[in-house]
């Protein structure tokens, strides 16, 4: 099996301690992931997110339904947590999330590491190429869109005037 390793960065002008939290409640998830991937957190609220804590998922991939089980295997607020997948789309995924502080405190450099393995299928190589790696790579550039505008939103700019009645003078 083919071990692949995604990675990305998203720096958040926020101190961790204001950015943690927003990942330490599940549902979060859906709204930092694309709309047409239909995701949806299945577990009863409230999830204690902690060591061991089971998440269940459904989601569409390409269209098709799929359900994923993950586990998080690690929990160290609000430096990191890791989560891996039991049972889903995937041979194996093990997704680890880290927080740093940067800029004296004043902002955080949220880290994602991503490994994964596709199941066995026929031209396994050339799908993670055109279609797996691309579909991850815009998942996460929507994560840190996303999660930069709920976390930061930037106030309404002045909005422009109201267009006069008055005939222009030439």
């Amino acid at each position: 099996m083919q071990m692949h390793t995604f990675e990305t960065h998203t720096t958040i002008p926020l101190p961790v301690d204001e950015v943690f939290p927003f990942f330490a409640d599940a549902f979060n998830l859906e709204a930092i992931t694309p709309p047409l991937l239909r995701f949806r957190v299945v577990t009863p609220a409230p999830i204690e997110m902690r060591a061991g804590a089971l998440i269940d998922y459904r989601l569409r991939i390409r269209g098709v339904p799929a359900r994923w089980r993950t586990e998080i295997a690690e929990w160290d607020p609000p430096h990191m947590f890791v989560d891996q997948q039991l049972k889903g789309p995937y041979r194996l995924w093990h997704h680890t999330h880290t927080f740093e502080a940067i800029d004296e405190g004043r902002s955080t450099l949220m880290r994602d590491v991503v490994r994964y393995e596709l199941p066995r299928v026929p031209g396994r190589s050339l799908v993670h190429k055109l279609v797996v790696r691309p579909d991850i790579e815009r998942i996460f550039e929507f994560r840190g869109q996303q999660i930069r505008k709920l976390l930061c939103p930037t106030p309404n700019p002045d909005p422009m005037p109201a267009p006069t009645r008055e005939p222009a003078i030439a």
